[in-house]
């Protein structure tokens, strides 16, 4: 179920604002247009238009009894007017629920629907990319397809607008309902799991920087840019979290042992979003007589996931290794190039 939030402002056409104003606007009846008819008109007149009024009273005449009825409606059709143009002058909100979400995507591709929208004799729909891809075909009943635009579910996509899924988290990004998914791609609000095991907290990456910070003080270990850190790195443990001191951001260190190799990967929790949490980092293997080195930049991740890493990760030979459980790691993280050198 989706939710849209459409805008109806002066467009000049369409029977909303209409409807609208004659919901709103309360027309006054033919006895109070009378009344006040009869009421200027005493005013303005005198003694003669009373005697006046009086006179054709008497006759009864069907002739006035019209004229006073065209006046009347023309009065309240002048009041019906301007009630539109005022309704019409204000922008107004609409907030729609949308059962079936899926009417507004390609029957063809299930990708959201975007101008210009093709439509055979028969009513089916298609994005111009399916009309070429099904040879101007339509599936459904393969009657011709892609050479009629469905202007009305033009204007209905171009009216639309989402909220972004991470709305419960802070984005209040409305967007084209056609290019939700590129900014739900780089949302910076996008959900981050807590990194500490047997924890379900998830929300944005500022408040779960502060969540670890209060609630996994003691499962964390702290360290500041540019500054060098030891820590003995267990290779049956996995993961390690690191958390910056200042900005609070956290940083995972994850060990995955393969047959003849070890990886060590490190990560920052952040989203896939421009500018936020870009570090970089080396790795070196240091022996008597080897020395083994590896500059990689930090991926963000969204949550921490046991797989071998495809890229973001050193890779440590067994022959390197000198069979002990822990690493001693060196570790300088930064804004800038850092440098993490393993000992073991």
């Amino acid at each position: 179920m989706a939710r849209f939030s459409i805008c109806c402002g002066d467009d000049g056409e369409g029977p909303s604002n209409n409807h609208q104003s004659r919901k709103r606007q309360r027309l006054p009846s033919i006895d109070e247009d009378e009344e006040n008819v009869e009421s200027s008109d005493a005013g303005s007149s005198g003694e003669e238009d009373e005697d006046e009024e009086t006179q054709n009273r008497g006759r009864g005449t069907d002739s006035d009894d019209s004229d006073r009825e065209i006046v009347t409606e023309e009065r309240r059709f002048g009041k019906f007017v301007n009630s539109q143009s005022s309704s019409s002058n204000k922008d107004s909100s609409l907030s729609v629920t949308l059962l079936d979400p899926d009417v507004l995507d390609c029957p063809i591709c299930c990708e959201p629907l975007k101008n210009p929208i093709f439509q055979c004799d028969n009513g089916h729909l298609a994005c111009s990319l399916c009309c070429t891809k099904v040879r101007n075909i339509c599936p459904s009943c393969t009657l011709p397809i892609g050479y009629v635009r469905c202007r009305a579910m033009e204007k209905v996509i171009e009216s639309s607008r989402v909220s972004c899924p991470n709305a419960r988290y802070g984005c209040k990004e409305n967007t084209f309902y056609g290019n939700r998914f590129s900014h739900e791609k780089f949302c910076v609000f996008t959900p981050c799991s807590c990194p500490i095991r047997d924890c379900n907290y998830t929300g944005y990456y500022k408040d779960l920087n502060n969540h670890v910070r209060a609630e996994h003080k003691d499962d964390l270990i702290s360290f500041m840019w540019n500054t060098r850190l030891t820590i003995s790195l267990d290779l049956n443990e996995k993961t390690t979290i690191l958390q910056e001191e200042n900005d609070g951001h956290v940083i995972v260190v994850q060990v995955f042992r393969a047959l003849h190799a070890v990886y060590v990967s490190v990560s920052c929790i952040a989203p896939s979003a421009p500018g936020v949490g870009k570090f970089s980092c080396s790795i070196a293997k240091i022996t008597v007589d080897n020395l083994l080195k590896q500059g990689f930049m930090l991926k963000n991740i969204q949550k921490v996931k046991n797989e071998q890493p495809e890229d973001g990760f050193m890779l440590i030979p067994s022959y390197l290794l000198s069979g002990n459980e822990n690493l001693n790691l060196q570790i300088l993280i930064g804004h800038g190039h850092a440098n993490a050198i393993i000992h073991s």
